[in-house]
């Protein structure tokens, strides 16, 4: 049975807002697998390690504690807590980056190129 694109989005929009960002992660794992099956082997996993999310339990509770620390209602734990998370992502992200300079090193382009290709934006941080 083949689904119209306009009724696989009205399902969709019916997701919570967390398994909705669920949803999204693996849409864009199984592009990535799809556009891998088509690339040399190490392009390949160059770009599956590339387009590993930092987990959606860790996501919630950085952003969760982002929001107390706006608030200023972070406890002394709680923001011991949020630093080694922002440390892991920092680490997360930072080989990210690795990645993507190697993969750009291999097709002969510069990072903002390939980013730009792969529709990457640099992260943001809060």
């Amino acid at each position: 049975m083949q689904l119209l694109s306009k009724d696989l989005l009205k399902a969709v929009e019916q997701l919570s807002q967390e398994d909705l960002e669920q949803f999204v992660s693996q849409l864009i794992e199984l592009q990535a697998q799809r556009k891998a099956t088509s690339l040399p082997k190490n392009e390949a996993e160059l770009l599956r390690k590339i387009n590993q999310n930092i987990p959606l339990d860790t996501q919630k509770v950085y952003n969760e504690l982002i929001v107390k620390r706006e608030a200023e209602t972070l406890t002394v734990e709680e923001h011991q807590h949020l630093l080694l998370l922002t440390e892991q992502i920092e680490k997360l992200q930072a080989q990210r980056l690795q990645y993507l300079a190697e993969l750009a090193s291999i097709r002969g382009v510069s990072l903002t190129a390939l980013m730009d290709d792969l529709e990457i934006e640099m992260p943001q941080y809060v």
